[in-house]
């Protein structure tokens, strides 16, 4: 019993020993004990969001879990899924330690962000008009919008819009192209007959295809209708992650795409337009017309052809061109016909036949933008009593121009009634007072031949001028006269000098204009 006992005892220290070396080489070799270095924090506990999500030995180790479980994350949903993600760590120096395999880590990741999810953003198209954005939840909400554009000049749905990839751009940009339906059945009716027509049967269409006469059109051969439509504004769709706020619905945004607003163009000013004609062809009150251009002072400032003013018209955020092949009956004016007078000044006319209205029957391409027409073509046309035209005459010769007689002076007395400045004067002033020192040179105002240069009654010295379009201008109270009678004098020409003669307040020149012997206010004739 006492041999037993000791054996016993030298197999049971055996165990223990077999067992102590078994710990030890587990301890060096299975993967979640580690021996660490005394180099300082040698373990991590990792936290995400404030939570415990594993313990590692390496913190670069986390990057690859946390990417793996935002994956995980994502595969729940078809959109795009956000979430807080704050990684935070706690070290500590161990010799032994027990670290948690990335798999473990990335599945507690995965639960710590499903309770962080932020929001999730959805896939959605923004439409870029111009300047003008609208964000939508699907390409069948774009296309819907941009549909609605076209279906109000489209009453008969011959027109459909689809988007396209834009060739221009390098990025994924889509663009809209618009297919007529009826050119659409003509192509694949036209290719049906081409696989029908093959070898000499193709040869011999194509031939008489080619030597077939062109026939004039009956207006009967018109189709009439809505011929060609598309888009007057370049529009851009990209695809885009949105949150639910960012998203416009269908219904508002038909709404702000396609009504009309008040937007700025230029206006080119054309022969005859007055500010209160453009005004009124515009649609707008002149007094907005005005406050809109700086160079307009009030409804008097003057405008000439070609100047471009600022203007507003009705028009939705995306226009639409189209072109309609219209018949139609209507009275028509013929253009005037113009003789040319090359004795007479452009200022000179004369209507030598009256005009009178004719009647036509008409085809036409008529092309708009939105509600506004921008131009007609005519197809064909039928005359069923002529009009006749306006003829008139017309100078030739650029009339003269008429320029201050003198350089600085002050205004002292304008054109038109006036309290009478001393005793003999008019109160009825037919001039336009400068007041300047004597001495002053006064020059000819316009090319012309004297007809008085002397003393005049009232006018003190003074010269008279005729000017070859038929008006005369007079230059009073001289001091001093330095042409004669009959002289030819040149624009600008120095002719006297200024003074204070005749019934006169002080050194002055008294300047006139006549036309057909009636003095005017000079002001509305000087360059």
């Amino acid at each position: 019993m006492k041999k037993m006992s000791r054996y016993y005892k030298k197999m049971k220290i055996a165990y223990i020993k077999v067992a102590v070396i078994a710990i030890l080489i587990s301890i060096f070799f299975f993967p979640s004990y580690q021996k660490l270095e005394s180099t300082g924090d040698n373990i991590f506990t990792v936290y995400l969001n404030g939570t415990k999500v594993g313990i590692v030995g390496d913190p670069e180790q986390v990057d690859k879990c946390l990417i793996a479980a935002r994956r995980k994350l994502a595969g729940t949903s078809d959109e795009l899924v956000l979430a807080d993600a704050e990684v935070s760590y706690e070290g500590q120096e161990v010799l032994w330690g027990v670290v948690d395999d990335n798999s473990v880590i990335a599945a507690n990741m995965t639960s710590v962000l499903k309770n962080s999810v932020k929001e999730t953003l959805n896939r959605s198209y923004t439409v870029k008009i111009n300047e003008y954005t609208v964000n939508l939840a699907s390409t069948e909400e774009v296309l819907a919008l941009l549909q609605a554009s076209i279906d109000r000049y489209d009453s008969r749905n011959e027109y459909y819009v689809d988007l396209v990839l834009d060739g221009k751009r390098e990025l994924n940009v889509l663009t809209t192209q618009i297919y007529s339906v009826k050119e659409q059945k003509e192509q694949e009716k036209a290719a049906e007959e081409v696989m029908t027509s093959v070898g000499i049967t193709a040869a011999l269409d194509e031939m008489f295809a080619d030597v077939e006469p062109a026939v004039e059109k009956e207006f009967s051969d018109y189709e009439l209708g809505l011929m060609e439509l598309g888009f007057g504004d370049t529009v851009e769709v990209v695809e885009s992650y949105l949150q639910d706020y960012e998203l416009t619905s269908l219904e508002q945004a038909i709404e702000e795409v396609t009504k009309d607003q008040e937007k700025e163009q230029i206006y080119e000013v054309v022969s005859g337009d007055t500010l209160s004609q453009i005004a009124e062809k515009n649609e707008i009150p002149l007094a907005d017309l005005i406050a809109m251009n700086e160079t307009i002072e009030n409804e008097n400032s003057m405008i000439r052809v070609g100047d471009e003013l600022i203007v507003t018209v009705p028009e939705p955020e995306l226009s639409v061109e189209r072109t309609e092949q219209v018949y139609y009956e209507e009275d028509y004016e013929a253009d005037i016909v113009y003789v040319d007078n090359d004795d007479w000044y452009t200022t000179q006319t004369q209507t030598l036949q009256e005009p009178s209205a004719g009647h036509r029957i008409v085809v036409a391409d008529v092309s708009y933008r939105n509600h506004e027409e921008v131009d007609r073509t005519i197809l064909k046309e039928e005359i069923t009593y002529e009009a006749v035209p306006k003829i008139v005459e017309r100078g030739t010769k650029i009339p003269p121009t008429y320029i201050k007689p003198i350089s600085g002076g002050r205004r002292s007395s304008g054109f038109g009634r006036r309290k009478a400045p001393t005793r003999g004067a008019s109160s009825y002033h037919k001039g336009i007072d400068w007041a300047t020192p004597v001495g002053t040179a006064v020059m000819a105002s316009s090319t012309g031949t004297v007809a008085k240069a002397g003393w005049g009654s009232g006018y003190g010295y003074v010269v008279y001028i005729n000017h070859a379009d038929g008006r005369q201008t007079r230059y009073g109270h001289l001091s001093k006269v330095l042409v004669s009678p009959g002289q030819t004098v040149n624009q600008g020409q120095k002719i006297a000098l200024s003074g204070n003669t005749g019934v006169s307040t002080g050194p002055h020149v008294h300047f006139e204009i006549l036309i057909n012997g009636s003095q005017v206010d000079p002001l509305k004739y000087l360059n």
